[in-house]
């Protein structure tokens, strides 16, 4: 029961966040392609890629902390069904050029967001939390 308060909070949090970020008006952008949401999609890629790799790999997160802000805030704060509507209202408008480059784009950039994330994370990890070889080392009393 737990994790289903956990989840709930964090998709209420993360459905505000993305409303506020969603309703910032760009200046001096014509709105061509929905840039609000592909903003928000690739951050949150690139933050769920950065906080479950240093959850797994290396913090002790508790399990349903880690399912509230995963599932519950990241999941309320992107969204795939947003992407494809906007999608969808770019081919009603007869801009299908447009259509295929956002979903493209958002595909590519979400791919390497993800991919960034869990590097960063593992480099943060290597300097700021495991010890390095010399360390090690300096406490054995060996050199």
């Amino acid at each position: 029961m737990r994790k289903y308060i956990y989840i709930s909070i964090g998709g209420a949090l993360g459905a505000v966040f993305r409303l506020a970020i969603e309703n910032v008006h760009i200046w001096n952008y014509n709105e061509s392609i929905p840039l609000n949401t592909l903003i928000i999609n690739i951050a949150g890629s690139f933050i769920l890629a950065l906080f479950l790799t240093a959850a797994y790999e290396v913090m002790e997160v508790d399990a349903d902390l880690r399912i509230g802000l995963s599932t519950g805030f990241l999941g309320a704060f992107t969204t795939f069904s947003t992407l494809c509507k906007e999608t969808v209202s770019l081919m009603a408008g007869g801009k299908f050029f447009l259509a295929i480059s956002y979903m493209t784009v958002s595909a590519i950039l979400g791919l390497a967001a993800v991919y960034f994330g869990i590097v960063m994370a593992r480099e943060a990890i290597i300097k700021l939390v495991k010890p390095t070889l010399e360390d090690v080392i300096d406490e054995g009393g060996a050199k």
